[in-house]
This record gives C-alpha cells, structure tokens and sequence, in this order.
C-alpha cells in the first residue's frame, strides 16, 4: 500500500472536494482518499499494483481540477500570496463596475441624486457594465456550466445559474422595451448580477486571506530553517547551502545564528531558544554530548556540531509532517457534513425550481418567481459547511504544535473529550527512567559518614556498568568523591560484589550476599522493611564482619508527574499505572502520586490486554508511554500519546506525540482538544444555520406574512460572509490559552 499527499487546484466549495473524495473512492486498488477543502489536500491510499499516482491525477483531471504532489517548501506561500492577488484584483475590478450600477439602479429608491439619464442610456449602461463583470469573473462560469454538463454541479455551477438567469431575464426584458418602448414598470436584474458577483469576488478574497491566516503556524515553521550554514572542513570555515549538508559534517553555529541540522554537540556552551520547536519558553543549555534541533536559535555561545540529521530525517520536518496529515485528516464529526456537501448543490438547484414554480402557480408574475429563483441558488452556503470542521483542526493542530504537542490525526479530538482513564507507563514516563541514589543510612558503634559510604561503594562499583552501580558512581561524583583501588574483585551474579581494601572485605549487594558470608544484618531490618515499603532497591555495605551502612536506589520521579496526577484527579479522570516493574515498587510509586489503580509485572507484549480489558468494563481509555516498548498497548488504546524526545520524534507511535516529555502537557492536549471540538461543533451549527433558515427566507416563506422578499445580492452578500465567519471564528483560536483545565 502507498499513500501519497496531492495538493488540488480548482476547488471552490465542499461539494468540490466530496465529488473528487467519492470519484477516487469508487476506483479499484482505492483503499481510502480523503479530500479537504480548507486545506486543498487529499490523502490517498492505493495499492500500486492496481491503480499508480499518475492514474490517480489523471481522474482528477477528468474531474475538472489539477493536482501535484505534495511538496513540503517554502514557496507555497508565494503560491498562495499570487491566488490572493489574483482575487484581489477581481474584486476590486467588480466593484468598480459594480457599484455604479447598483447606486442607478437603487439610487432612486433611497431618494439619491441621480444624473438626468434618459431610459434607454441607463439600461445601456447597466448592460454594458453587468456584462464586463461576468467576463472578469468568467472561470465562475467556465467551472460552474462545465460542472451541471458533467452531473456534478457544485457552488460555481448555483452562481453562473443564478446571475445567467438574472442576466438574461434582463437583457430579454431590454429587447422588449427597445421595441415597445410603451411598457411600464418591469424591473431589471442587472444589477442584481453585478451586485451578487461583487459579493461573491469580496468573499473569495476574504475567505483566501482568513484560510491563508489559519495555516500560518505552519508557513512559519517551514520558514524557520536557514537557508545557509557554516561547516567546518580540513580546518577551515565554509559557507554553504543547508541542502549540501550531509550527516558528519561539523557545523559551527555563532550566537543569534539559527542552528541548521539536527544533531551533537562536541564543543563549546550555549544557551538554545527552542521555543519555536517544543514551546519551552526558557532557552535550554547546551554542551559539550547535548543534542540540539535545527531550526531553534544559538542565543550566547559558540557551537560545534555534528550533524546527525538532515532533510525530511530532522525533527522539523517531521512535525511539518505530523501537522499537515492532522490538518488533511478528517475528524467523524465531518462526516455528517461531508454527505450533506455531497448531494447539497443539485438539492438547492431542485429547491430554486421548485420554489420558482410555485410562486407561478400562485400567480405571481415571472419577474417575482426569477427574484425567488436566484436569491435561493445565491444564498446557499457549502462553502461554510465544508470549512467548519478543517479550518476548526487547521488551527487546534498548529495551535499544539506551538505548544509542543503533536496531532497526528484529527479524529482525537473527538475521542479526547470522552476519555475516563489515563493508563501510564512507568520508567520514562511518571520516573525518570535513570536510577538515583535517595537515601544513605549510616548504622554501628563507629558509623562512617555518608560521604565514606559512598567511597567504598563508589571504589568498589567504579568499573561495573549496571545501572544500580552508575546511581551509585554519578552520586559520587557529584560530591567530587574520590575513590580509591580495591583488589581481589568479585561479582556474585544477582546478589552484589566481594572485593578487599587494606587487608579488610568489603561487600556490596543484597540480603543474600550478607547471609552468605554470615554477616548478621537485624540491626538494618527496619531501615531495610521502610525504604523497600517505599518501592526503593536496598544495597547493604558491610565492611569485614559488620553491616556499616544502606544505600536505597530508585528511579526518581519526573518534575511534573505529580502535578499532572493532581490535575486529572481534581477534574474527576482516574489514573492507572502500568508497568512491568514488581507491585511493591508500583505500589510505592501510586502511592506518591495518588493513583487510583495498579497493573504491575506485565510484561511489555502483555500491556495491550490490559489495556483491552479496561476498554471491556466500559472505559474510554488514554495510554501515555514512551513510545517504544508500549507501542502495542498505545495502538490498543483508545488515544495513544508518546512522550517522544525531541530529537527523536517517529511517525508511527500514538496518535499525540509530547515533543517536551513534560507530562503536564497531557493536560494542555486534552484542554487543546475540547477547546477545538467546541470551535468546530460551533462552525457546524452556524453553517446548517445559514442554510436552515437563509434557504427559506430565499423561497419567501415570509412574503405571505410580511410581503418581504429577500433580494439577491443581500443574498449574495449573506452567502460571501457565512464562510469568511465561519474560518474567523476559528482565527479565534489564536488568542486560547491551554495551560488551565
């Protein structure tokens, strides 16, 4: 199976992008294709043996529009910035033509001076300028006629009806005059057509400026990288274009230069304004084996890097990436939308005629049934509908991107607001990941200082790799111990180590080891029942025949872990952890932090049940891990969210990835994600409201009542600001702050 991003050109409403979706859906080898209007995006899954991309664009095409692959540069905002000139000159274009038309034809209803124009001269006019205007809007009707001969008819095809009826009902009526010049009072609709062109060039321009705005995050992250760096070759500086960079290269970034690749720090120190990547808002130090992102800035010091990314491989390539396909994602909500789209414009096109035919029968003149007829194809809105929901997670998606937070598919958000249980993994993601010393206790008649415990620890462990033994060298160290050299050596596998110091034994390890060696440890049992009640890993020191000290050893909890807890249980979600750690340790840790539930020793191909089982007693359920060893159980969950380092971000694990691995960020997600299902809940119900009610005030279901009828190009107008509404209540977003649950 291959998937392939394609941006399509030509789309001019959601009734658009669900005859290209359900085109491509229909085709063999077609897996899934979906198609965003607010984007301009479809995202295609085939398999190659059956149908191949070119075939693909080829439908496309054949459909009416243009497609090209998706390319992740810079200049597709000089793209966007020639389409937003072109409409712009459109609509200034119409509006010169337009206005002088409109203030003859209603100047005299609102008592404005008119020029002392005979008849005839005033019809001219009106005709010569209506007529221009549809010329300067002329792809309107190339798009919108060639879409009702293809059966596909979309918002193009409602307004080139519309205004051609309204045109030429007019000019018809203008014809009869000329030969009957004794006919009163008939009403002309150029300028009717002028005005509902006008409109209609307004809203597409604004409409363009505000769906430019939405994807501005994005535009700016694109932009971030620098388009040239300084590597460092047989000795010398050299300036070259990013794109020769190649991984091993040694980059030299100076203070306020924008570091160029991904990669490790070898020399120098410096503080990284990282804002732009992680949304960490002080700058983060950076030395000699640090990792650093490209595209953040190099505030202070001088850095040599090596690269060790580069190209679509780098970090900000791949929230680029992660960003784009939530954007083009489509969340189920949509759907409802999608199909209403769908069968929209031939519905209202059946509405117009039937409302047209009815007033006729009634007895109302020709000229009455046209004005019902045009104001119910104008007023109608699909564009609205097609862009509640994209420009609503358009903005929700780069709003966490600046937060550090990455959505990786639209659909979350819904499921995010129902979520009842966070399940979450335990080293890595509530610990550290890394053991630390926590305690030092020091026991006999002569009890060495904590300090010297450390130092026969420390000299006895310097040469091992385990884990428990580096907690116990990096504390040393820490201290500026030093340690000094021990003889005759020995590991005793799974339960500690023998050496001698000046003639005397000194072990380290467990309770067995201890007993082994008939070193009696009850004066410790206590110390030892309280710091492994805790979930700490006891290590007895005994120094000839008696125990000298205790050194307790836990994998120590991150920053934050607490203060995420706190929050999900004050706001009523209960919290689980799991790991495959053993209870008592899992115990100790739930302890601190309040978890409500405990699934210990799982082993890691074990987590997706767990997870399942959960789901079985009725639970919306969350997964936070890293990323890597829960993988199954993030793809079991409901929602999956990896805490990924920032520099190694991957594609494919849990549907939000927290670049910072800060765990309150599990909270600013879940805020992010409500906050934008109300943005697009609200955007859906003033898009079927436009409609609901604007459709039938069109077919005058007041006149009888009131004897108002709704004109056109007040039609026009409401039709051109439903969608220009609809993206600014999205533009909204900007100003929400997530840090509050």
């Amino acid at each position: 199976m291959q998937k392939i991003v394609l941006k399509i050109q030509g789309m001019h409403c959601a009734s658009c992008a669900a005859t290209i979706e359900n085109n491509l859906k229909k085709q063999k080898g077609v897996f899934s294709a979906s198609v965003n209007f607010a984007s301009e995006k479809a995202v295609i899954e085939f398999n190659r043996g059956k149908i191949n991309q070119k075939e693909i664009q080829v439908i496309i095409k054949k459909l009416g529009y243009t497609s090209k692959q998706q390319v992740y540069k810079p200049y597709r905002d000089q793209v966007a910035s020639k389409e937003i000139k072109a409409l712009k000159k459109k609509f200034l274009l119409s509006a010169l033509l337009g206005l002088p038309v409109f203030y003859l034809a209603m100047g005299e209803t609102v008592n404005l001076p008119l020029p002392a124009l005979p008849e005839n001269t005033k019809i001219i006019f009106q005709f010569f300028a209506a007529t221009l205007i549809i010329i300067v809007n002329y792809p309107l009707y190339l798009s919108g006629f060639k879409k009702l001969v293809e059966r596909s008819p979309n918002m193009d095809s409602l307004i080139a009806t519309g205004t051609s009826a309204a045109y030429l009902y007019s000019l018809i009526v203008s014809l009869f005059i000329w030969l009957k010049p004794e006919l009163k009072d008939v009403h002309f609709y150029f300028e009717s057509a002028a005005m509902i062109l006008l409109f209609i060039s307004l809203g597409r321009y604004l409409e363009a400026l505000t769906k430019k705005k939405t994807s501005q995050a994005v535009k700016k992250l694109i932009a971030l990288q620098p388009q040239k760096a300084t590597i460092i070759k047989k000795n010398q500086e050299v300036k070259i274009p990013v794109s020769r960079i190649k991984i091993g290269d040694i980059v030299l970034t100076r203070p306020g230069e924008k570091i160029a690749v991904d990669g490790l720090v070898i020399d120098g120190y410096s503080a990284v304004d990282q804002k732009a990547i992680t949304g960490e808002s002080i700058p983060a130090e950076k030395q000699k084996g640090d990792k650093v992102i490209g595209a953040t800035i190099n505030k202070t010091g001088v850095l040599k890097i090596k690269t060790t990314k580069i190209g679509k491989d780098m970090m900000i390539s791949q929230i680029i990436q992660i960003v784009e396909q939530a954007v083009s994602s489509k969340a189920p909500i949509q759907l409802l939308a999608d199909k209403i789209a769908f069968y929209f414009v031939p519905s209202v096109m059946a509405i117009a005629a039937l409302s047209a035919f009815f007033w006729l029968i009634t007895g109302q003149p020709l000229s009455f049934a046209l004005t019902i007829f045009v104001a119910v194809l104008i007023i109608a809105c699909p564009c609205a509908l097609g862009l509640a929901t994209p420009a609503a997670v358009m903005m929700g998606a780069e709003l966490a991107a600046q937060n550090g937070i990455l959505i990786k598919n639209s659909k979350v958000l819904e499921i995010a607001r129902k979520i009842n249980i966070f399940v979450f993994d335990k080293t890595g993601t509530l610990t550290k990941g890394k053991p630390a010393v926590m305690d030092i206790v020091t026991v006999g008649k002569n009890a060495l200082a904590s300090d010297e415990i450390l130092r026969l620890a420390g000299s006895v462990e310097k040469n091992s790799e385990h884990p428990l033994a580096r907690a116990i060298i990096d504390k040393a160290k820490r201290r500026k111990i030093k340690f000094f050299n021990v003889s005759d050596f020995k590991a005793v596998p799974g339960k500690g180590i023998e050496a001698v110091f000046k003639k005397q034994k000194i072990l380290i390890g467990t309770k067995k080891i201890m007993a082994d060696n008939l070193i009696n440890v009850k004066v410790l049992k206590k110390q030892i029942a309280e710091l492994e009640n805790q979930g700490k890993t006891v290590i007895i020191l005994a120094l000839g025949k008696e125990p000298v000290g205790v050194i307790a050893i836990t994998d120590a909890l991150k920053k934050y872990s607490r203060q995420a807890i706190d929050i999900l249980c004050k706001a009523g979600i209960k919290t689980a952890i799991l790991t495959g750690d053993n209870k008592k340790t899992a115990r100790a840790i739930a302890g601190q932090l309040n978890i409500d539930y405990v699934l210990a020793e799982v082993l890691p191909h074990e987590k997706s049940a767990k997870i399942k089982e959960l789901q079985k007693q009725g639970n919306t359920v969350a997964m936070v891990g890293d990323g890597i060893n829960d993988a199954p159980a993030l793809a079991q969950a409901d929602l999956g969210i990896a805490l990924g380092s920032a520099a190694d971000i991957t594609l494919e694990t849990g549907d939000m990835i927290l670049i910072k691995n800060d765990l309150r960020d599990v909270i600013k997600a879940m805020n992010l994600s409500r906050f934008t299902l109300r943005k697009i809940k609200q955007n859906l119900f003033w898009a079927f409201c436009y409609n609901i009610f604007g459709i039938p005030l069109a077919a005058g279901a007041l006149y009888p009542f009131t004897g108002w009828l709704l004109n056109p190009a007040v039609a026009a107008a409401a039709m051109a600001f439903s969608s220009v509404s609809v993206l600014l209540n999205a533009l909204s977003m900007k100003r929400y702050n997530p840090d509050t649950f």
